[in-house]
């Protein structure tokens, strides 16, 4: 593609640089530079062709809470945890979801943004860790299916259904939309997936509180004063 994207860099603002730099150092990520003053300070990094900017400003910008902020494929999964849990990170295993048969674990950086990793090469079933099949499944996510299963008109399976269009046993439990328009129902498994590799699907709740019910609020309401 001609006149397109060299590049992509992403940017973190954190609360503590250098708490933040040496969380992931541990993924592999160097610093290249640095600089800043006292209330603007940032660190540029590196791991081979990946770049991540971290920044830190006085007074700390006030950031929102995100059931997940990055997806790293590692290419050594158990090694990259070892590393994090040496230092004192929490990691929780995943299972080993379809895309990452490698395995996938979720932990949390320095500011309680939420960090999954997961490796593509896959291992063998024997060589797989006792949490096997496990799903570390956001809040975000685990309430919106509970909130589907107290009140029910999910369809009876998960109309996601496998890479290859295989057909999916699970029961649906969650509705997942994006700005087109296009909804679908799916298990946990296959809408975390969606959701992790789809750009602009969001869960879609019918719980009352949508554009809807605000539209309705504003209607004219009997005894009430209309403004020219």
């Amino acid at each position: 593609m001609q006149n397109g994207v060299q590049a992509q860099v992403p940017v973190l603002y954190v609360a503590d640089l250098d708490a933040a730099r040496r969380f992931y150092e541990r993924f592999g990520y160097s610093e290249l530079r640095g600089g800043g003053d006292g209330e603007s300070r940032w660190s540029y990094l590196q791991c081979a062709e990946l770049t991540l900017l971290l920044a830190a400003v006085t007074p700390r910008l006030i950031t929102v809470e995100l059931p997940l902020l990055i997806y790293l494929y590692v290419d050594d999964l158990d090694a990259t945890t070892d590393r994090l849990t040496a230092v004192g990170y929490a990691v929780e295993r995943a299972g080993y979801p379809e895309h990452a048969p490698g395995g996938e674990c979720r932990t949390t950086d320095p500011d309680g943004n939420v960090i999954v990793f997961g490796q593509r090469r896959a291992v063998p079933e024997q060589a797989r860790g006792p949490q096997d099949g496990r799903q570390a499944r956001f809040s975000l996510i685990r309430e919106a299916a509970k909130r589907v299963g107290q009140r029910g008109g999910a369809p009876p399976r998960c109309q996601i259904g496998g890479p290859r269009g295989e057909a999916c046993a699970a029961p649906a439990e969650l509705k997942l939309a994006d700005s087109w328009g296009d909804t679908v129902w799916g298990c946990l498994a296959h809408a975390d997936e969606i959701l992790l590799n789809v750009r602009g699907v969001f869960l879609a709740t019918e719980d009352g509180l949508g554009l809807s019910a605000f539209l309705r609020a504003r209607q004219a309401q009997p005894g009430g004063v209309t403004q020219g």
